[in-house]
């Protein structure tokens, strides 16, 4: 066991879980509604949204697995950059419609906006479930994060007493998710981003110094990994992948129910759209952590001996850890890991969060209990958010790392067939909710049999006119379930069948600064003189 950075990992842990107990009494309020238990009260202002967004969005499991890619593919690797560059100008038009219209209703998960929009449950039932199913993995893939740098600490990671620092980490997330609710991941997020920041601000000083330059790091990379091989008929398959996960991942990222809460969480629209201009500040981050990646290559972590326990167990997911402990002394390998696990906690909490809150608003109280009253629904949203942290453990423990893996692959596919029905939904109600149905249907199934038919792999060749064309099995299916959606909302047009009534209106869609926005010049004058 490495005494020193065990000591200073646990120093912080301790401190963090004393932050989320003593949440519960920042923003005071009582927490027996979701709006408050599983939302913050919706009165989260710009840097709290956006640690929050931050410390959501970009895990733990992140900080282990992109270097890993790059390690291993290269180039490649750095697909998740720009989609995470793009989301934003794309957010900053669409999520404050989101959030308006949530707040007017009182809409504490994106299924209750579908419910409202379109009126039927059963649509709403199939965003629910789709969300709570892709969420499951996220949260398990945060596990494999932790259970990383506990094996890097020099702790074993098998067998019961191995799992035991696992089982102690994830007791504790409980415990003050339980008792504390959104208010924990917000206040925790702080200190994780901060010694996000500063691990980072170390390793662009102190690594690139020690191995000789950043020349040096990319000479050690092989010469086809570090860019993306010239556009040409037999390359035009690296460009066809790496175009197609990176606007499938875009498109998906933010339908994930812990990015809603998160969302839903923000104080104002304009809080929303502030938070679009400065989470880019995570991206340069995310192109830093890539880069470990060819400086794990440079140190030669990989071949050096004290480390191969450590990739024979976790593969190239080692080489962050390794590279730590290589290149920082032993006091400052505890903060560098602190990060990473505190990395994991935050969004495993808000996960749960959102698991809980669908299950509650759109099973619970839809199916079982419709009468429940708000302490009732906030209450049973705390035991659901345990049982989907004991499954999250399950995930690990009885189906392994490969499982949830494949799982969180799958996650991906099925979670960006929600886009037409969400997102399409924030701006028109043309759809018909029975072809909406369908389409889903269609993207579920299509997207399942892609992934399967290649033994769980993102990419699928589909063949047109006898071009061969690879690409992200999500959107391809995401692309049938659009087609479907609108080949049946003509036909249900066609046949004239009734819609269910929509419970909003297209004033609702605008928040406060948009509203400012649609005002005449005079009318506007008239306000500000008054």
């Amino acid at each position: 066991m490495n005494v020193v950075a065990t000591s200073v990992f646990i120093g912080l842990f301790v401190f963090v879980t004393i932050l989320g107990f003593l949440a519960s009494r920042w923003k005071a309020a009582k927490l027996d509604s979701l709006n408050e238990w599983g939302l913050g009260g919706r009165r989260f202002g710009t840097w709290i949204t956006w640690f929050l967004l931050g410390g959501d969005l970009f895990t733990a499991y992140t900080f282990i697995a992109l270097p890993a890619l790059v390690m291993g593919i290269g180039a490649m690797g750095f697909f998740a950059v720009p989609y995470s560059m793009l989301i934003y100008p794309l957010g900053f038009i669409i999520f404050p419609r989101l959030w308006a219209i949530a707040r007017k209703h009182g809409y504490v998960t994106q299924a209750d906006f579908v419910r409202g929009r379109y009126g039927s449950r059963f649509l709403a039932l199939l965003i629910a479930i789709t969300g709570i199913v892709a969420t499951m993995p996220y949260i398990a893939l945060q596990l494999i994060g932790i259970q990383v740098i506990i094996g890097a600490l020099g702790f074993q990671t098998t067998g019961l007493m191995g799992e035991l620092p696992l089982l102690i980490a994830f007791a504790i997330l409980a415990a003050y998710t339980y008792s504390s609710g959104l208010r924990a991941p917000a206040m925790i997020a702080i200190v994780k981003d901060v010694l996000v920041y500063v691990t980072i601000f170390a390793v662009l000083l102190v690594i690139p110094a020690q191995l000789g330059g950043y020349e040096k790091i990319f000479a050690s990379a092989p010469v086809e990994n570090l860019l993306l091989k010239t556009p040409t008929p037999e390359s035009a398959r690296d460009f066809s992948n790496f175009l197609t996960l990176t606007i499938g991942s875009l498109l998906a990222i933010f339908l994930y129910p812990h990015a809603a809460t998160a969302l839903f969480s923000a104080s104002s629209g304009d809080t929303v759209r502030r938070n679009m201009i400065w989470l880019p500040a995570y991206s340069i981050v995310l192109g830093i952590l890539a880069l470990l990646g060819f400086m794990a290559l440079a140190a030669g972590v990989q071949q050096m001996p004290e480390y191969a326990p450590g990739f024979e167990q976790y593969g190239k997911n080692f080489a962050v850890p390794a590279l730590m402990l290589h290149s920082f002394p032993d006091w400052f390998v505890g903060i560098a890991f602190a990060a990473i696990g505190i990395g994991a906690l935050v969004p495993a909490a808000i996960m749960s969060i959102a698991a809980a809150n669908l299950y509650t608003r759109n099973i619970h109280s839809e199916y079982i209990n419709p009468n429940a009253t708000p302490a009732e629904q906030t209450q049973v949203a705390k035991y659901v958010s345990l049982i989907v942290k004991v499954g999250a453990l399950a995930f690990i423990f009885l189906l392994g790392n490969e499982y949830a893996l494949n799982l969180q692959l799958l996650g991906g596919i099925w979670i960006i067939q929600t886009f037409p029905t969400v997102i399409t939904g924030l701006y028109t109600r043309w759809f018909d909710h029975r072809a909406l149905i369908a389409g889903w249907i269609a993207g579920i199934a299509t997207g399942s049999w892609m992934a399967f038919n290649d033994g769980l792999k993102a990419s699928f060749t589909i063949d047109i006119f006898g071009y061969e064309i690879p690409g992200y099995a999500a959107l391809y299916a995401f692309l049938l379930n659009y087609t479907v959606a609108i080949a049946g909302t003509l036909i249900v047009r066609a046949l004239k069948l009734r819609a269910l009534p929509d419970a909003t209106s297209d004033a609702e869609y605008l928040d406060e600064a948009e509203h400012s926005n649609t005002l005449q010049p005079e009318a506007k004058s008239v306000i500000t003189a008054e």
